[in-house]
């Protein structure tokens, strides 16, 4: 269990948060727990259901849990038993990791969840706390003020600004001093939902839902992902193929028939799940590479989520990393007691999550590659990879209902089933993103600060 209790720093700020999404309403959460004032502006007229399925790993509950959050969370997710990798013609199963319980070993639970389930999860924990303002679209910003000015012509201003605006983000472009725009993948996800009902009434689908799993069929350039949100009564599906002409939107319809004819392939379950799809979103993935600083030279503006680190879904860790970002800043800001030492809070900030989310955005990146091999040697390679990791996995299993003691845990370093990887489930889903913050605190910042305030805002820390 965490030592780490929320605390209430002695000098209050007030902080406007640019952007209502996941990340931004975590930081409007963790901030205002932090004893300070919190505006949230927000260029949508209203905050309304948007989305499909989001995987919300143990490196997010562990925190949603210790804000409160346990009982809605078990009411609205579904916690997987493990994820099932698949040739995507004819449904073999290549790849096995058992998760459900064994994400215990981490601390917190794994579950799947509705986007917009928890975006309602954060806005109703964050709410009490800010004042949320609509329709309202920042068009400057003036960074050593701080202030935003809105279309409306109304001015804003604040002792800090955090951008949480997104990929597109206006915030960045005045932190970087130049337009960076993020760079296309190559690749586009259709989101769609199914009701389980329907796949209930079919035998070879049933399954799907009885026995809840994250199931992925690997393409040559494409991949499929598909798993149970809202307490089982609906099934999520993710279709990942080259770009054909998309946006970056969380809304924009693609063509159901489209969708299906691109995925025309792959083996009959699938299809027979795809001819019960009526309405797809289309997105266009995005990426950028690691930013060179999250923190304008005023030291009053800072970037958080995918303004300063977009990632693609293959790790599902784009909302995880917001969360993660909105959790530092909460505790790194309860210890602030002057305002000279809002700078280098914010400097260790980005000490502190930069890197962590950069070897993030390159896990993301790698399951592109892996997931996407074109048959052939290299598909087989990574086959026979996955493989060997299930069978180490079964075997343990076995062992275990035999009564047997386990045998010795291997680390599956650099498998290509990332999620068996022991090395890599550890440094991702065994982070405490408060405990880092505070232990950073504790054996840095305590001392630095005072004094040593500039030995921290130039990042010798």
């Amino acid at each position: 269990m965490s030592s780490y209790t929320p605390r209430k720093a002695e000098l209050q700020l007030h902080i406007l948060i640019v952007g209502c999404g996941l990340g931004g309403l975590a930081a409007a959460h963790c901030l205002a727990q932090a004893g300070h004032k919190i505006t949230l502006v927000e260029a949508a007229h209203a905050i309304g259901e948007v989305g499909a399925g989001i995987q919300v790993t143990p490196n997010i509950t562990r925190l949603l849990i210790r804000w409160g959050l346990d009982e809605p969370l078990k009411e609205v997710a579904v916690k997987p038993e493990g994820i099932s990798l698949r040739r995507y013609s004819t449904g073999e199963r290549v790849g096995y990791t058992r998760w459900a319980e064994k994400m215990d070993v981490y601390g917190a639970p794994y579950y799947h969840i509705h986007r917009a389930d928890f975006h309602k999860l954060l806005y109703d924990l964050a709410a009490p706390n800010m004042t949320l303002r609509l329709a309202s679209t920042v068009v400057s910003l003036d960074p050593e003020a701080p202030s935003v000015t809105l279309e409306s012509g109304e001015v804003i201003s604040a002792d800090l600004v955090i951008g949480a605006d997104g990929v597109k983000s206006y915030v960045q472009q005045v932190v970087l001093g130049r337009s960076n725009p993020a760079n296309p993948t190559g690749d586009t996800a259709y989101r769609a939902i199914i009701p389980t009902s329907l796949m209930l009434a079919e035998p070879d689908l049933k399954e799907f839902v009885e026995t809840p799993e994250m199931t992925g069929w690997m393409a040559p350039g494409r991949h499929l992902m598909a798993y149970n949100v809202r307490a089982k009564k609906e099934f999520n599906l993710v279709m990942l193929h080259p770009d054909d002409g998309s946006v970056e939107s969380w809304t924009a319809e693609g063509s159901a028939d489209k969708m299906r004819e691109d995925f025309a392939d792959f083996e009959p379950r699938v299809q027979k799940m795809l001819s019960m799809v009526h309405s797809t979103l289309k997105w266009r993935l995005m990426d950028r590479k690691p930013l060179e600083k999250w923190i304008h030279k005023s030291g009053r503006v800072a970037l958080l989520g995918d303004a300063c680190h977009p990632m693609l879904p293959y790790r599902a860790q784009g909302a995880a990393m917001a969360i993660e970002d909105a959790a530092t800043l909460g505790v790194l800001l309860s210890h602030v007691s002057a305002r000279s030492q809002l700078a280098p809070l914010l400097h260790a900030y980005e000490t502190l999550r930069l890197p962590r989310t950069a070897d993030t955005q390159a896990s993301s990146r790698l399951n592109q590659k892996i997931f996407h091999y074109p048959d052939g040697p290299e598909q087989e390679a990574r086959d026979a990879g996955m493989r060997a990791a299930m069978a180490a996995e079964f075997e343990m299993l076995e062992r275990e209902r035999a009564g047997l003691p386990p045998p010795p845990p291997a680390t599956l370093d650099g498998n290509p089933n990332q999620w068996a990887d022991r090395t890599k489930n550890e440094i991702q889903f065994g982070h405490d993103a408060e405990e880092v913050a505070e232990r950073w605190w504790r054996e840095v910042g305590e001392r630095e600060l005072g004094d040593g305030a500039e030995a921290v805002s130039t990042g010798r820390l």
